[in-house]
């Protein structure tokens, strides 16, 4: 299977302008890419200043484009109320005609203390249990059916959700490679993105230990960061099925941004 391309943009900065995005995603969008995703955060270490929202700014590239697939890469669910973020991805979802594609993860303290310096939950395994049940009012709340659900973080008690995505909404788990909870939170849901893995020997291994989990049938997505410019031809032979360009945030530039995308997809 021939891989898809797409830009990964983090909001920062000059991105932090949703207009700005929007422009480079309907440039993107003429230029051959098949997707555009982008952070999410809430703030980011120096030298970085200013943050965008991602979903705002999704909103905009949702009306720009008629043909790319979009969403955040990746959403640490924690740190969202999953009763809003179903009202939101649905309205996003219709919006783009059934273009979303939803990246969900624990996130990091690390490069922005956007838990500790917010008051939200640091403990990795807390998070993992708030993703997990997170996702499952998520999924009962695009059904469309009256949602039932009495956990250990979250409480819907016989509410509706509508209206419901255009279809089904991919969701891709991201999570560091040999990392077991998160490559079986993967498995069980539509693709899987091996974060920092630094090669395509190390993407193959992800790939076959996911393969070994899943259980069903049926499409599923294996994603992997390439850099500007980086052969993708060893990620597409270990069996990505998406291929998304990063940019590091510390040397954004949208010159070279407009560079790589008017390059088109490789």
């Amino acid at each position: 299977m021939t891989p898809q391309h797409a830009l990964w943009l983090p909001l920062f900065d000059d991105l932090a302008d949703p207009a700005l995005v929007a422009r480079l995603a309907a440039e993107a969008e003429e230029a051959g890419w098949d997707g555009f995703f982008v952070w999410d955060h809430l703030r980011w270490r120096a030298p970085v200043a200013a943050v965008g929202d991602p979903w705002i700014t999704l909103a905009a590239v949702a009306c720009a484009t008629s043909r790319l697939r979009f969403g955040p890469m990746v959403s640490a669910l924690s740190r969202r109320r999953p009763v809003k973020l179903a009202r939101e991805t649905a309205s996003l979802d219709r919006l783009g005609g059934g273009r979303l594609t939803l990246g969900a993860g624990l996130g990091s303290d690390r490069f922005g203390e956007e838990f500790s310096r917010t008051g939200e939950e640091c403990d990795d395994r807390v998070r993992a249990r708030m993703l997990d049940e997170a996702l499952e009012v998520l999924a009962a709340a695009w059904s469309g059916e009256v949602v039932h659900h009495r956990g250990e973080h979250y409480t819907v008690d016989g509410v509706r959700f509508l209206p419901t995505p255009v279809g089904r909404i991919p969701v891709w788990a991201a999570g560091f490679p040999g990392k077991l909870r998160p490559m079986r939170r993967a498995a069980r849901l539509d693709g899987y993105f091996p974060v920092n893995l630094g090669s395509a020997g190390r993407f193959a291994e992800a790939v076959g230990q996911v393969e070994a989990l899943r259980t069903g049938g049926g499409l599923f997505d294996y994603v992997a960061e390439i850099q500007p410019g980086e052969d993708s031809a060893p990620y597409a032979r270990a069996g990505a099925t998406w291929l998304l360009t990063g940019f590091a945030p510390e040397s954004l530039s949208v010159d070279h941004i407009r560079g790589v995308l008017r390059d088109g997809p490789r």
